[in-house]
């Protein structure tokens, strides 16, 4: 029985790294790239001409400098079906059917990562495994159909995962909100965390 028992704790053990690791290597990234912010000339910080990744396609997909995120959108998944928004995680971060293209006016609604297990999360994109980081006044760049979208971070909360008034429309019709979510903490699926941002710029992407 006491072999049984190590055994136990050692596979125990083996799953919880497996599971976390995708978290912890998130966080030595950020770290690794935060620490090369830090050495950027003064003259780049104050002009925010911070270098950001080369977007993956110019047809749909987001760049989030400071957590270093990179990813193809796909395009009207349906929130609330497991298997097809599973799928879409699989090629990049989702678009949540029903909610505005990035661009237009009212909400866009994006999310990405709701695994909950070492298989799952080696399975589905961790692109926003790191989005707690971003605070207000971040950007967030989503370029589609040769267009550059730049918004500004200007909020966040924890939700649970029922709560979807997030997905609601926006009252302003004259503005345009685009909304992030991923589960929280990472690794598990006990909450949401959510990130409100708005645009405040846009222009043509050579």
């Amino acid at each position: 029985m006491a072999h049984i028992g190590r055994f136990l704790i050692v596979v125990g053990v083996i799953i919880a790294v497996l599971t976390f690791y995708p978290v912890f290597y998130q966080e030595i990234r950020f770290q690794i790239l935060q620490h090369s912010k830090n050495s950027t000339p003064l003259e780049s910080k104050l002009n925010g001409t911070y270098p950001y990744p080369t977007p993956v396609n110019r047809q749909f997909s987001i760049v989030i400098p400071k957590i270093n995120a990179n990813s193809a959108v796909i395009a009207n998944v349906d929130p609330i079906n497991s298997g097809e928004y599973q799928r879409a995680l699989t090629q990049g971060v989702a678009h949540a059917k029903g909610t505005v293209l990035p661009g237009e006016r009212g909400n866009s609604f994006l999310f990405s990562h709701s695994s909950v297990d070492f298989f799952l999360a080696s399975r589905y994109n961790s692109v926003f495994y790191l989005l707690s980081k971003l605070v207000p006044g971040d950007l967030v760049y989503i370029f589609r159909s040769e267009r550059k979208l730049t918004y500004q971070v200007s909020g966040s909360k924890v939700v649970s995962p029922s709560d979807i008034s997030y997905l609601s429309p926006i009252t302003n019709d004259s503005s345009s909100q685009l909304t992030l979510m991923t589960c929280w903490p990472p690794g598990t699926d006990m909450k949401r965390f959510v990130v409100f941002s708005e645009l405040i710029e846009e222009s043509e992407y050579k």
